[in-house]
C-alpha cells in the first residue's frame, strides 16, 4: 500500500534552531516510517530567535522542502534595534522603541509577528496541493499564525487538517506582557476558536493543555509528546541507535555520562526573567553560607535575562556561575550528559500545570537527574515521578530545593552520584514513537473527515 502524503506547514524549520524545531523535526524525520510521506512548506529566511545550520542534515533527502518569501516585521525590527524581539518574557524596563514594538505586535500583527507569512504560505500551499496528491495537512507551531495558513489551506482544498499546537494560544505564559487592546484580545480569541473548531484533529503536548483547548471548543484532541531523538544519545547510551551523518556528538571522545568535578548543576536553554528560579538561588546561597557545597558550579547554557543575573549577583553567587552562550544542539546534549544535576524551570502562569518542554525529554534521555522548579502537581512533575528521574519543587519553596540539592551533592561526594531516568524505561517517549502517534492522528483525521467542496479563504 503506498504511503499517504501530508503537507507540513511550519515556520521553524532548519536552519532555525531552538525547541520548536526539535518537535517539527521528529515529524519530518519519522512520519514516513509510520506510513505518511511528508513534504514541508516553510519560510525562505525567517527571523529566527536562534539559528543552528547543523540541523539541516536531519532533514531526510526524501523530504521535499518548499520555501517561500514572507513579510516579516521582526526582520525590520532586528535591523532597527540590532537584535530580535524576545519571544518569551519581555523584561521590566523596555525602551521607547521596545514599548512601541510591543504595542504594534499586540494590536497589528495578530496572532503574532509571523502572520505576514500566511498569504505566501497559502498561495504556495494551494499550488502544491493542486499539482500533487496530498491526503492531509498538518500545521505545527508556534508561531500560532501557521495554523491560520493550515486553516485556509484546508478550507480551500477540502483536505483533512491536523493542527498541532505546541503552546497555549491566548493563555500562553507571556500573553499578558503585551499591551493588547480589547478588540485585539477579542480578535485573537476568535482566531483561536476558529482554528480549534475547524481542525479535524487538534494535537498538543500535554494532557492539561488538551483539556484547556477542549474547554474552548468541542472536537478531537490528542496528546503527541515532545520526544527525544535516541540517535543523539549514542555515546551516552551505546546500546541505542546512532546518527549516521556524523554530528559533533558522534565525534566526541568523552562517552561517560558520569558527573565531572566540580559538581555541576546545569540549565540548558534560555533563562527568561519569568523563569528566574529564585528558590534555587536562595537554596544555593544558604548551602554556600553553611559550607555545604564547596565544589558546586552552576552552568547556564544559553541566553540569560539580566534580571536572573541580578538575582544571582544579589546573593553573591556570581563566582559559582559558568556562562556558556548558545551552542549547537549536539553540544548541548553533551553538556546535559556531563552534568551532575539538571535544572528545569517552568514559569508561573495560569496554565503552568501543562508545561512539558521538549528539553525535559532530552533531560530524561541524558540519564541525569532533574531538579524542577514549577508546579509540583503538574504534568512535568508527573513525568519525572513516573520515571524516578527527579523532583519538581514549588517556585516559593527554597527549603525543598536546598534539601534536594544537598542530597544529590552528598551522594556525589561519596562517589555514588544519583542517576536519572532508565534508558529502557523512556523509549515510549522517543521521537519515532511520537511520530507514530501523530500518524495515528492523521489517520483519524482522514477517517472522520467529511469531504466538502473547497471554499475560498
Amino acid at each position: 500500500m503506498p504511503a499517504r502524503r501530508v503537507l507540513i506547514v511550519a515556520y521553524y524549520v532548519p536552519p532555525a534552531g531552538g525547541p520548536a524545531v526539535q518537535r517539527i523535526l521528529q515529524f519530518i524525520e519519522y512520519l514516513a516510517d509510520a506510513g505518511w510521506q511528508p513534504e514541508v512548506l516553510t519560510v525562505e529566511e525567517g527571523a529566527y530567535p536562534n539559528r543552528d545550520p547543523s540541523l539541516l542534515h536531519a532533514i531526510p533527502d526524501s523530504v521535499r522542502v518548499h520555501r517561500t518569501a514572507a513579510f516579516d516585521p521582526l526582520a525590520l525590527y532586528q535591523r532597527m534595534k540590532g537584535g530580535g524581539l524576545p519571544a518569551g518574557s519581555l523584561g521590566d524596563d523596555p525602551s521607547l522603541l521596545e514599548r512601541a514594538a510591543r504595542w504594534v505586535r499586540a494590536n497589528v500583527f495578530i496572532p503574532d509577528a509571523r502572520v505576514g507569512w500566511w498569504p505566501f504560505a497559502h498561495v504556495r500551499g494551494k499550488e502544491l496541493v493542486d499539482r500533487g496528491r496530498f491526503d492531509a495537512i498538518l500545521s505545527t507551531g508556534a508561531p500560532h499564525s501557521v495554523h491560520l495558513a493550515g486553516r485556509s489551506l484546508a478550507r480551500a482544498t477540502g483536505l483533512p487538517w491536523v493542527a498541532d499546537l505546541h503552546d497555549p494560544w491566548t493563555d500562553i505564559s507571556y500573553y499578558d506582557d503585551f499591551p493588547h487592546t480589547g478588540w485585539a484580545r477579542r480578535l485573537d480569541a476568535r482566531l483561536e476558536r476558529s482554528v480549534l473548531a475547524d481542525a479535524t484533529v487538534v494535537t498538543t503536548v500535554s494532557p492539561s493543555w488538551a483539556d484547556l483547548f477542549c474547554s474552548k471548543e468541542d472536537g478531537i484532541y490528542e496528546v503527541v509528546e515532545n520526544g527525544f531523538d535516541a540517535r543523539d544519545f549514542a555515546l551516552v547510551h551505546p546500546e541505542g541507535p546512532t546518527r549516521s551523518s556524523g554530528s559533533s556528538l558522534a565525534a566526541s571522545t568523552d562517552s561517560s555520562p558520569s558527573a565531572p568535578a566540580p559538581f555541576t548543576l546545569s540549565h540548558v536553554g534560555k533563562l527568561y526573567a519569568s523563569r528566574n528560579p529564585t528558590a534555587v538561588w536562595d537554596a544555593l546561597a544558604d548551602l554556600r553560607d553553611d559550607g555545604k557545597i564547596p565544589d558546586l558550579t552552576v552552568r547556564l547554557i544559553g541566553s540569560v535575562d539580566p534580571a536572573v543575573l541580578e538575582a544571582i549577583e544579589n546573593r553573591d553567587l556570581t563566582d559559582r556561575i559558568e556562562r556558556v552562550p548558545f551552542i549547537p544542539h549536539a553540544e548541548a546534549i553533551q553538556a546535559m550528559a556531563s552534568s551532575s544535576l539538571l535544572l528545569l524551570v517552568i514559569e508561573p502562569f495560569a496554565q503552568a500545570r501543562g508545561m512539558i518542554t521538549s528539553k525535559l525529554y532530552e533531560y530524561l534521555a541524558s540519564g541525569r537527574p532533574v531538579l524542577g522548579v514549577g508546579p509540583p502537581d503538574g504534568d512535568a512533575s508527573a513525568l519525572l515521578s513516573r520515571h524516578d528521574a527527579g523532583q519538581v519543587v514549588d517556585w516559593n519553596d527554597p527549603r525543598s530545593a536546598r534539601d534536594l540539592i544537598l542530597d544529590h551533592y552528598t551522594a556525589w561526594t561519596t562517589g555514588a552520584p544519583r542517576s536519572g531516568a532508565a534508558w529502557d524505561g523512556i523509549q515510549e517517549h522517543n521521537r519515532q514513537q511520537q511520530a507514530y502517534q501523530m500518524a495515528r492522528c492523521l489517520d483519524t483525521a482522514c477517517d472522520v473527515h467529511q469531504p466538502a467542496e473547497a471554499s475560498a479563504t
